[in-house]
């Protein structure tokens, strides 16, 4: 109320507030490391166990907007030839037109249901590239050759082709694209699959802090554990002793490379409460099967069972109290600064709470 005393009257409405937001995406990755630093500088931060959980967030798109590689294909072919009719159509009308009121006089604007199926066409093809793209990198970093036809083994496979062999760069056809917000993916939720972001988080033991927070394309989270690690040890000013997740996060490479940095992770193999997974004999996984061991001990158990009251504890005071279940903005790089921003105001609250504490 002072400053809009201040201001005689004038105060921001959302419309400034969103520009401003908007404008400043950039910053926000730094505002948040100031506030963890602030944390750690009120002595509200130990680092001793460090908690990792991912949420999926509905992206600022309907997945009634994304399509397959497939119907792609066929919807690019069934304009193409709408399209080729109209422009016959046209023409036909043009020589009529011009036999019945003279050459001289012009009439070729685009009409519109042809601008609208070339402005379609235009949209599909420019999905499809993406999508080609994509798969072109994606075979790359799983080791396939390009110049080998794109089969691991260099040999098409005799019998005809499968799902699992295919020649590099082919895209597999219920792979799907969005139109309103390329960069997200179709996830599952509690609600059935969704266009969504995976948004992580990392929070501190005991005062519940968020001290890392990312924005992922990918659905599974097994090659976040040690991205979050590192990001939360910058951030925090010092290395976890414990880390907790649940088995969304096991990963032998990534058990290896926290085990290389001394630090004791306790992550789950199966989902909680069900049997089923397989451990392989331990010289191909060591580090898996140590973590076995180490959760069939008691003090694994009781460690473990700390992971839940951490890590999904802050994903409900934003889903609540925040009212934060969708992005706003669209692309990875704009939804990251967003997931940041509504970290770190969920840091300043709980820092509010703990100092009056």
């Amino acid at each position: 109320m002072a400053f809009r005393v201040l201001g005689a009257g004038n105060f921001p409405d959302h419309r400034t507030v969103n520009r401003f937001r908007q404008e400043h995406l950039e910053e926000f990755a730094g505002i948040f490391q100031q506030v963890v630093k602030l944390a750690r500088e009120m002595k509200l931060l130990h680092m001793g166990t460090l908690a990792i959980d991912g949420t999926k967030v509905r992206a600022n798109a309907s997945k009634h907007k994304a399509m397959s590689y497939g119907r792609m294909k066929e919807e690019e072919e069934r304009l193409k030839g709408e399209i080729a009719e109209l422009l016959r159509c046209a023409q036909a009308v043009d020589e009529a037109e011009d036999e019945q009121y003279g050459a001289e006089r012009r009439g070729d604007e685009l009409p519109e249901e042809l601008q609208r199926r070339e402005d379609r066409l235009k949209k599909i093809q420019e999905a499809k590239q993406r999508l080609e793209e994509r798969q072109k990198e994606e075979d790359r970093a799983a080791g396939r050759n390009e110049n080998d036809g794109g089969w691991a083994s260099g040999v098409r496979p005799q019998g005809g082709r499968s799902r699992h062999h295919r020649e590099f760069g082919e895209v597999p056809q219920k792979k799907q694209e969005n139109f309103s917000d390329p960069e997200s993916r179709i996830m599952k939720t509690q609600d059935g699959f969704q266009q969504c972001y995976n948004a992580q988080i990392a929070v501190e033991g005991e005062s519940r802090l968020i001290v890392a927070a990312e924005v992922t394309q990918n659905a599974a989270d097994n090659e976040c554990l040690v991205p979050l690690t590192e990001a939360a040890e910058a951030h925090g000013g010092e290395r976890p002793e414990q880390v907790l997740a649940d088995a969304g996060y096991r990963s032998e490479e990534s058990f290896r490379k926290l085990a290389e940095k001394k630090i004791t992770a306790y992550v789950a193999l199966g989902r909680e409460g069900k049997r089923g997974h397989t451990i392989l004999p331990s010289a191909e996984n060591p580090h898996t099967q140590a973590m076995e061991e180490r959760l069939k001990s008691e003090e694994g158990q009781r460690w473990y069972r700390r992971r839940k009251a951490i890590a999904e504890l802050p994903f409900g005071w934003i889903k609540q109290v925040l009212g934060f279940r969708r992005f706003s903005l669209r692309g990875l790089k704009k939804v990251q600064g967003e997931w940041q921003l509504v970290c770190a105001a969920l840091n300043l609250k709980r820092i509010a709470a703990l100092n009056t504490a």
